[in-house]
């Protein structure tokens, strides 16, 4: 019989780290899931610790990793990935993206096991190329408030080819483009959970700037695939992975309360500082390397996104997102 391969999943109890946990899962892999549960939660994953593929590590990446026996894959997924989890965290959010990864690339290099890390469309910055290919350097600010998000990273994705070019590590990188879908945190300050969290409150949507920025959001289903493929390619290198569908907040936020039959207000507040006027990743390198484009529009995801959102527990509806963002807001 063969032996199961296996996967260490880094920010397994977060909304993409669950997903993929559920994913690898599902295809028969022995799955082991790390997360130290600042923002992740085990809600997300309580499902698999009844399956015998599946281990879990209370465990910080930030210091030294020990899994026993031999490790197939490596998921760097560990990191705060919303505005409100890296402004009200910032030093941890900087520590998971230089200590974690330099942690996880050794842990890969002494088990030759592949590995894929988790970068963002944010290392492009606020873009002054549009749409955003992997090419594009990026027009980023190393010192204002969301510096600590888009540096580090920028320096993950260094590290990790400095690893590949020096040490001959597998290694893989997904630039991941705003994805959106079940077991996000309605509180994580990003705009679609908190539009809906307020719509099912009955609250006005709080849109920032004048909504004409814009985003390209990718439901969780499309985005693992991608990943998916990404792992199993022999492409060392940057690929951007996301749903080139761009739409401004303003439409957006209209779009969820055509999709709630809510009645709320569009209110508007101050734009934060250096928040990116657009964003549109250009996937060619993903269609012609990976055969991989996302098959799931905008209206059939946010569907599925708000039945779940409106199934949960009253209690997790109580605390409004924007709200809590505006806490850590630097203008």
């Amino acid at each position: 019989m063969e032996e199961k391969k296996r996967i260490l999943i880094t920010g397994a109890a977060g909304f993409l780290g669950s997903h993929l946990c559920e994913f690898f899962l599902k295809k028969d892999y022995h799955v082991i899931g790390m997360d130290n549960l600042i923002t992740g939660s085990l809600k997300n994953i309580e499902d698999f610790f009844s399956l015998e593929n599946f281990e879990f590590y209370h465990h910080d990446i930030t210091k030294f990793i020990h899994v026993p026996d031999k490790l197939d894959y490596i998921l760097h997924f560990a990191s705060p990935a919303s505005p409100i989890d890296y402004l009200k965290i910032p030093i941890q959010t900087l520590k998971v993206g230089s200590l974690g990864i330099h942690n996880c690339l050794g842990l890969a290099k002494s088990k030759n096991a592949r590995i894929l890390i988790a970068s963002t469309s944010e290392v492009y910055g606020d873009p002054l190329v549009h749409p955003q290919t992997e090419e594009y350097w990026g027009n980023v600010n190393p010192v204002g408030p969301r510096g600590v998000y888009d540096e580090a990273k920028r320096f993950q994705e260094a590290i990790t080819m400095a690893y590949h070019r020096f040490h001959g590590v597998e290694t893989r990188i997904v630039r991941i483009f705003n994805t959106y879908g079940p077991k996000m945190r309605l509180n994580d300050g990003r705009a679609l959970p908190a539009f809906i969290g307020q719509a099912l409150r009955g609250e006005d949507i709080t849109v920032f700037g004048d909504g004409s920025q814009t985003r390209s959001f990718c439901y969780v289903d499309d985005l693992i695939e991608g990943i998916y493929r990404l792992l199993m390619s022999d492409y060392p290198y940057p690929v951007n992975i996301g749903n080139p569908d761009e739409i401004s907040i303003l439409d957006f936020a209209k779009e969820i309360i055509e999709l709630t039959g809510t009645k709320q207000k569009i209110t508007f507040k101050d734009l934060p500082v250096n928040d990116p006027k657009q964003r549109k990743p250009d996937i060619s390198k993903a269609k012609e390397i990976l055969k991989w484009s996302p098959k799931i529009d905008r209206k059939e995801g946010l569907k599925r996104t708000y039945d779940y959102f409106r199934n949960l527990p009253k209690e997790e509806l109580r605390t409004s997102s924007h709200n809590n963002f505006e806490k850590y807001i630097i203008r």
